[in-house]
Order: C-alpha cells, then structure tokens, then sequence
C-alpha cells in the first residue's frame, strides 16, 4: 500500500465517529501520525451521547497502516486546545495537516422552524459548537503548522460555498454554522499563503454515518434498503470517501491549487482517482443537481 504520508503529522479535530473519523483513518492508512481528537471517550459520553469513541478511532487508524494517537479535547476551553498543541509540539515538534471537524450539535437543531420560534440557547450553542471551536483550534495549531512550509488546513463543512449561497438549510443556526465554515477556509488560506500553506473547505456527500445509518434502520452492509425510506438514498456514500479526499489533498504537492477552495469529496474523487469502499465514485454534487433539484426520479446510474 501506497504511504505517501509517512512522517506527517495530522490533527484531526472532532474525531470521534462520521467523516472525522473516516478522515484519520485514512491519514493513518496513508501513513500519518494521527492526533484524534473528541469529548467522547470510554469513560464518558458527550452531549451526543453515542458510542462511539476517539479511543476506537486512534486503534481504527493504527490497524490502517499509521499511528493513532486519542486525546481527550473540548475544544470550546482554550486551555485544552492550547495543552494539545503543547503536547504535539513536544512530542513531534511539527504539524502537517489540521483538520476542523469539531460539530456534536446534532441534538441541538431545531428543523423547519423560523428564527423567532427557535430556542435561542440551543441555537447559539450550536454556533459555539460549529464556529468558535474552529477558530480556537487554528488559533493555536497554527503557529506550529506553519513553522514548515506546505501545511494543510481543511475545514469540513456540509455543503459547498456554491450550494449553500442558493439552499436554505432548513434552520437558521444551522445555515448560519455551515456558511461561517466554508468562509473560515477562505480567510484563512489568504493568511497562510505567504507562509506556503493552504486552507480549503470540503464537504462530503450524502454521508452514510453511524447515526444516518440508524436513522434509515439500515447497516453499511445493507444500507441500500434505505432507499424505501428516501429513494435518493442510493447515491450516498460512506465516510470514507471523504477521508480519502484529505488523504488526497495532503499527499498532492500541488494542493495549494486549492487554497480558499470549496470542494467536496465526489468532485476530488474524479481529480485524484480514489474510490469509495465499494470501488464507485459517487458524485452527489453532480447527482443534486441533475437529479434531485429538477426532481428526477432517483437513479444513480452514470453518478458512481
């Protein structure tokens, strides 16, 4: 197996399950050192309250190839971001490749309600959850990433700039939160150029997580039954896909093509050739738009 990133060091910020921990996974199965970060440990559940924990996705990203490495991290509390870097500092003394995954407000939207019927509290915790995590973390992993030219940002997000400028995201925290993530990547590739490193933003397809699985009573091994749920469900796709996209991004020595981007990971699939689990190449993007918008029936036939 190719490793092309052996000796990278990655932070990946918000771990824990879904497309963080598809993406540490595989960096480590790339060859990076992973830093996996989350509140969600074996000894105590988040606000989520799922399962799933860094532990188990630091011991997915060694069995892939690299070194998992589980910190336990709120990343809203400066001090304990501030302590990570520290700690990858001492003991690496670089970093490679930051991803800003932080979310875990799935429990706090409200859906399909105007701003004046939704609870506030839960609406600006969202916020803090989506946004403010994100900047504290570059605020401290920065100085470090770019102490050695060609570092990677990623901010992943859910939807490109292009979708969320013309979709209404069915709350007005959560449209809020996604916009703000794709204009993070933006603001900060124009203050990491000068110093060779690139931000882009990136968000995956329909992404078939722990949760959405459960959602569609379905598991990955017979998740196409969803479709009796929702037809369109067909052109979903795993979270690896999406972590195959950073893995991508990280090992192009021409990723600062990309710098201020908003790319998702069907479209990098084309440009890189990497395949999801089952060895298709979904294209939501593409399929959103020539499908789903004009109201086709769903078929993903020339979408994989």
């Amino acid at each position: 197996m190719s490793t092309p990133l052996t000796g990278k060091i990655a932070l990946v910020a918000g771990a824990t399950r879904g497309a963080g921990r598809q993406i540490a996974v595989q960096l480590g199965a790339a060859g990076a050192t992973v830093y996996a970060t989350g509140r969600s440990t074996r000894a105590r559940r988040s606000e989520m309250d799922r399962p799933e924990t860094i532990e188990e996705t630091a011991e997915l990203v060694t069995a892939a190839g690299g070194t998992g490495i589980a910190v336990a991290v709120d990343h809203l509390d400066p001090e304990q971001v501030r302590g990570l870097v520290a700690r990858i500092d001492a003991e690496q003394g670089r970093l490679d490749v930051l991803v800003n995954d932080i979310w875990g407000a799935d429990p706090l939207i409200t859906w399909e309600k105007p701003v004046w019927e939704q609870p506030l509290d839960a609406g600006f915790r969202t916020l803090r959850l989506a946004v403010d995590t994100h900047i504290i973390t570059s605020h401290f992993a920065l100085p470090l990433l770019i102490r050695n030219p060609g570092g990677l940002v990623v901010e992943i997000g859910d939807g490109t700039k292009e979708y969320n400028d013309t979709e209404y995201r069915l709350s007005v925290f959560y449209d809020l939160a996604k916009v703000s993530v794709n204009r993070l990547a933006f603001s900060q590739a124009h203050e990491l150029a000068p110093h060779g490193a690139t931000a882009v933003a990136l968000t995956p397809g329909w992404l078939r997580s722990e949760a959405m699985l459960e959602h569609f009573g379905v598991t990955e091994a017979n998740w196409r039954d969803g479709a009796a749920k929702d037809p369109h469900f067909v052109m979903s796709e795993t979270p690896a896909l999406v972590g195959r996209a950073v893995a991508a991004l990280a090992a192009d020595p021409d990723r600062a093509r990309w710098n201020g981007k908003s790319v998702d990971s069907g479209g990098l699939a084309q440009v890189y050739g990497f395949t999801d689990l089952d060895g298709t190449r979904p294209h939501w993007a593409r399929y959103y738009e020539e499908v789903v918008r004009p109201g086709k029936p769903a078929n993903d036939t020339g979408y994989r």
